[in-house]
């Protein structure tokens, strides 16, 4: 029998921590090929299913290789490939049923995702490690929304993620020039949490992960879908939303248990109920 590709996301567990490798490295992990996105999907929907019992309290996101993630195939639009190529109408919906469904899936996920960008993040790469909560850069690694530099704009949501991380000034800098922006530099500009060596990258996501995933994981998650909705709702929107779960928050075994803990100068032990 012919033997079986490999997958293009790799998923490993280790405790409550769950790494996902996109495994692409010769063609430096580009996001944008049906395979790819659909993975992505299946990931997300199967970590959400984990989540439930507590099981799963945190993801990591990293590429395998020398790059985090190339983004589109170039190669693929020089030779009209879809959704690079043929009527614009085809195109445009090629963009809603292909990498536009890769903002969509990570905004459904419920437990907090952690880029580890271990090299170049460019174009859609650098717009999917925006889609994460928290980013963790290796000192090898650059951020380039590098659209323009191929006549083409931010297709997959990169510019609303943009601007609403680094403010208007910088996204407008980063999208309408293309350069390059430097782990040091995004540091700097807040788009990434911490940065590392490179042999230590994974050790630095996985330290932020465990501190995530030490925590209740069902509070976790409400934080996290406050924090999503921040910026697309009024104040009082919020306030009755956060009312609302915090309600809910103090009827958990987990909150009970949080509380015994800290007035008991312990660790808490949660099952995420």
């Amino acid at each position: 029998m012919p033997e079986q590709p490999s997958p293009p996301l790799r998923v490993d567990q280790d405790g409550h921590v769950r790494t996902w490798t996109i495994d692409l490295p010769e063609q430096r992990n580009p996001i944008t090929g049906q395979e790819v996105i659909a993975a992505l999907e299946d990931a997300v929907e199967q970590a959400n299913a984990d989540a439930q019992d507590g099981s799963l309290r945190a993801v990591i996101l990293t590429g395998a290789g020398s790059a985090f993630s190339a983004g589109g195939d170039v190669k693929a639009m020089r030779d009209k490939q879809p959704p690079f190529g043929g009527p614009v109408s085809g195109s445009r919906e090629g963009y809603r049923r292909g990498v536009q469904r890769i903002p969509a899936a990570m905004a459904r996920l419920d437990v907090p995702v952690i880029a580890a960008v271990n090299g170049p993040a460019v174009g859609a790469g650098c717009d999917l490690a925006l889609m994460c909560d928290l980013r963790v850069a290796s000192t090898t690694a650059f951020f380039a929304e590098s659209f323009v530099q191929l006549g083409i704009i931010p297709g997959d949501g990169g510019a609303w993620l943009l601007t609403r991380l680094v403010g208007p000034a910088r996204a407008a800098e980063m999208a309408l020039t293309g350069d390059r922006v430097d782990a040091a530099t995004a540091r700097e500009w807040g788009l990434v949490n911490a940065v590392a060596e490179p042999e230590e990258l994974l050790g630095a996501a996985r330290a932020l992960a465990d501190r995530v995933a030490k925590n209740p994981p069902y509070a976790v998650r409400m934080a996290k879908a406050l924090l999503r909705d921040a910026p697309e709702v009024p104040l009082r929107a919020s306030l009755e939303t956060a009312a609302a779960m915090q309600a809910v928050a103090h009827t958990t075994t987990d909150h009970e248990e949080a509380v015994a803990a800290l007035l008991e100068k312990r660790s808490g032990r949660y099952s995420g109920s």
